[in-house]
């Protein structure tokens, strides 16, 4: 029988708000202003990653390098002065995050990004009011699909993991999840396909899929 579930963890791009584009977009952008060409069709793909995963994966430069460090500054530069204030959230989100609060679950923010990035993102959701914590990059030495994050994530939340749920889009976040020893819930709205989110114990096109049918999910 599975363990009642008090946490609920969410990774917040692709799976809260629509940003998986404009991080794709911004990262290509970073590459070619400084020679690399890259394949946007595999950093796309790579969305859902940190950037110290992403980097060494699409151009094989590893983000401490002298180049990895100007090009991930560029893509932050690029991502916060021209996509950021073009965001919005996925239908539902806020609302999914309420429901599950006043269930009296906790809810923590467990992103890849940075917490320069992550408090605005948060913004677009309308969710600090209503997340009890959050957790970044800046929290973990390794970012998805690595379980740091995860991992952090759970000591803010005070939860064990088997008594927590991860919410995600990619499969980044099912992988993180289940190297931490956390369910995971997958959304297909990030871009992915079912095939690509093998391991999720269920997947639902996006919060507000999940939200109309939350007393049916594990959450209820």
């Amino acid at each position: 029988m599975s363990s009642r579930v008090t946490a609920v963890l969410f990774d917040v791009d692709g799976t809260l708000v629509n940003s998986n584009d404009a991080h794709a977009a911004a990262w290509v952008e970073a590459f070619e202003a400084f020679g690399v060409r890259m394949d946007p069709i595999a950093v796309r793909r790579s969305i859902g990653m940190g950037g110290d995963k992403l980097m060494p994966a699409v151009s094989g430069i590893e983000e401490s390098s002298p180049l990895g460090r100007k090009i991930a500054a560029r893509r932050g530069e690029i991502f916060r002065t021209r996509f950021l204030s073009t965001l919005t959230p996925f239908p539902g989100a806020r609302d999914l995050i309420s429901a599950i609060t006043s269930r009296e679950l906790t809810a923590v923010a467990a992103s890849s990004a940075s917490k320069e990035e992550l408090e605005p993102l948060l913004d677009v959701v309308g969710a600090k009011s209503l997340m009890d914590a959050w957790t970044s990059s800046d929290d973990a030495d390794a970012s998805k699909p690595e379980p740091d994050i995860i991992e952090a994530a759970l000591l803010r939340a005070n939860a064990t993991r088997e008594h927590a749920v991860m919410i995600g889009d990619t499969p980044y976040d099912v992988a993180a999840a289940r190297q931490a020893g956390v369910r995971a819930i997958a959304f297909r709205c990030g871009g992915w396909l079912d095939p690509d989110l093998v391991g999720a114990v269920e997947i639902y096109d996006g919060p507000w899929d999940l939200l109309a049918r939350l007393d049916r999910s594990i959450l209820a």
